[in-house]
């Protein structure tokens, strides 16, 4: 974790996970935040906004004083229940990857601020594998070559291994790979 200091003595600290935070495909997920301060307060904001790469952020929701104020066309996929500041979000789908921006205000004495990103990856769970056999027969014992095929239909960030007797296959004089 590493914390975001908003002004030179600011009163306000924020925290967010420092690294990526990895989600799976259909699952809820919870992006955590605390804050605290130093001062008193008479009004606490928190703003939640999302961006995508070459787009603009988009306002998610937000609260004051702890009532809710949702974005009507997210109301029912993103949650906050204040004064936590952590957002869920529920399900998650591969369009929720990207950037999420939380912003804190306090006014008390004067208005601090700090805002801090959190930065989203949607993850879809492998499916089983299917493999294919050329010949289709598979009997080749003193002959020729067999090529065996693998595919999956679905997976973010695959890796293939394939694997004799439990134990990992290497290239050599009796398999090539590609």
């Amino acid at each position: 974790f590493f914390h975001f200091y908003a002004g030179i003595c600011s009163a306000l600290k924020l925290t967010v996970p420092s690294h990526t935070i990895h989600g799976i495909e259909g699952q809820p997920l919870q992006l955590s935040v605390d804050y605290n301060f130093n001062a008193t307060a008479s009004e606490i904001q928190i703003i939640w906004l999302f961006e995508r790469s070459q787009s603009n952020p988009k306002y998610v929701l937000g609260s004051v004083n702890q009532r809710v104020v949702p974005d009507l066309e997210y109301q029912d996929k993103f949650t906050l229940i204040p004064p936590n500041a952590s957002l869920r979000i529920n399900p998650l789908h591969l369009s929720d990857e990207g950037n999420y921006i939380v912003k804190v205000n306090v006014r008390g004495n004067g208005t601090i601020a700090a805002s801090q990103k959190i930065q989203v990856a949607v993850d879809v769970p492998v499916t089983k594998p299917t493999v294919h056999t050329e010949p289709s027969s598979g009997v080749v014992e003193y002959v020729g070559n067999i090529t065996l095929k693998c595919t999956v239909d679905r997976g973010t960030r695959v890796t293939y291994q394939w694997m004799k007797n439990g134990k990992r296959l290497h290239a050599g004089p009796n398999y090539t790979f590609s």
